[in-house]
């Protein structure tokens, strides 16, 4: 279980969030939603112990957390077996590790003879996915992803969306966009973020059918004030 607690941070004179509290759904995936700006990333990796908030508690162990951020972050001297081996403890015989790295790509839809290529032979969807499949060797009890799929094409990004939400029904996730459309596809909550705070949450069903998520979008949009991705202005 993931729960922060008034959790507050500035850098600087600049405070970035104020006092902010959130508890994970009990599994799926709860999305963080709002502008660049809006402490949705320095929320996450508060939650993940790689920063420490000013003031405020955080219910979770950094062991129990894996991370994937926008760009895979593989190393390129590394094979993509050899990068997946990293995530496993050193000790683990090397029978015990092709397996796991076998059934972690299997996971993200990769073949296994994938574990062989170097990380510059890879397309950018492939390389995250090895990026989610890295995460999910760890055996996370919560994934943390920050804008995981953004910088990919749109048929790639939609494909990675429906498999997030397939691996995470039974484990939790917090996925951090800016994308209202991207929150529908992959979320069973949704945090709406604007000025380092939660501003509303809306559960699965409240964006359930087309209608629902047409008037949910326009809500968000028009008086959250939070813009569609790719969306100009008036």
């Amino acid at each position: 279980m993931l729960i922060l607690e008034d959790i507050r941070k500035a850098f600087g004179a600049k405070p970035v969030l104020q006092g902010l509290g959130l508890e994970l759904a009990p599994s799926g995936v709860t999305c963080l939603l709002g502008p660049s700006g809006c402490g949705k990333s320095t929320l996450l990796r508060i939650a993940a112990g790689l920063e420490s908030p000013d003031s405020g508690l955080v219910h979770a162990r950094p062991e129990d957390c894996a991370v994937v951020f926008q760009d895979p972050r593989l190393l390129p001297w590394l094979t993509v077996g050899e990068n997946l081996r990293l995530a496993l403890p050193a000790m683990l015989p090397s029978r015990e590790a092709a397996a796991g790295i076998e059934a972690a790509l299997a996971m993200v839809e990769l073949p296994p003879a994938l574990s062989r290529a170097m990380p510059r032979e890879l397309s950018g969807g492939m390389a995250q996915r090895v990026g989610v499949a890295r995460a999910l060797l760890r055996r996370p009890r919560i994934m943390l992803m920050d804008e995981p799929f953004a910088a990919l094409d749109a048929m790639t990004r939609a494909h990675l969306q429906d498999m997030l939400r397939t691996l995470m029904r039974e484990s939790l996730c917090l996925f951090v966009t800016h994308d209202i459309s991207e929150a529908f596809r992959v979320a069973r909550r949704i945090c709406v973020m604007k000025e380092g705070s939660i501003v509303r949450t809306f559960e699965e069903g409240d964006f359930a059918t087309a209608e629902q998520r047409r008037a949910l979008k326009k809500l968000i949009v028009e008086q959250l004030g939070i813009r569609e991705k790719g969306a100009k202005d008036d």
